[in-house]
């Protein structure tokens, strides 16, 4: 008996490899990343087009094309559509490939501000917001884990 008491507790601390469900937080960052995706889609392909909607810059220092920052946004927003998908799918690497692809949308719309402000600000927002629950998400995951 004694053996077997002791064989148990050699097998119990030795971590067992476990992945944690998705928190909520996670999910979170998916939908933004979906959402958001669109959101840069659409804003690409309206520049890609040329439609009148956007604001005419003089003397911007980050001045492009329109159609080049189009296809800029569509890339971006392709690539957060899939990091989306990818993280539902609970993909480890898709939450690193999210935070990156994330933080460069953010970037790529905060050089957007002057051609269409409100829309840029608010894809920053949720850029953002992807960025701080990803990485938040995985720490509340490795807690979940822990206490397995």
């Amino acid at each position: 008996m004694a053996s077997d008491a002791s064989s148990a507790r050699a097998g119990r601390a030795q971590p067992m490899p476990h992945h944690a469900p998705a928190s909520g937080r996670t999910q979170l960052a998916a939908a933004l990343m979906i959402f958001g995706g669109v959101m840069a889609l659409l804003e690409g392909i309206s520049a890609a087009s040329r439609d009148p909607v956007f604001v005419a810059t003089r003397h911007y220092v980050f001045e492009f094309s329109l159609v080049g920052w189009g296809w800029v946004h569509i890339i971006l927003g392709a690539l957060l559509i899939f990091a989306g998908v990818a993280v539902l799918r609970e993909a480890l690497w898709a939450r690193y490939f999210g935070v990156t692809v994330a933080g460069l949308g953010a970037i790529a719309n905060f050089l957007w501000l002057p051609y269409y402000p409100w829309w840029a600000m608010v894809l920053i927002a949720v850029n953002l917001l992807v960025v701080w629950a990803l990485l938040t998400g995985i720490h509340h995951e490795a807690d979940a884990s822990r206490a397995v």
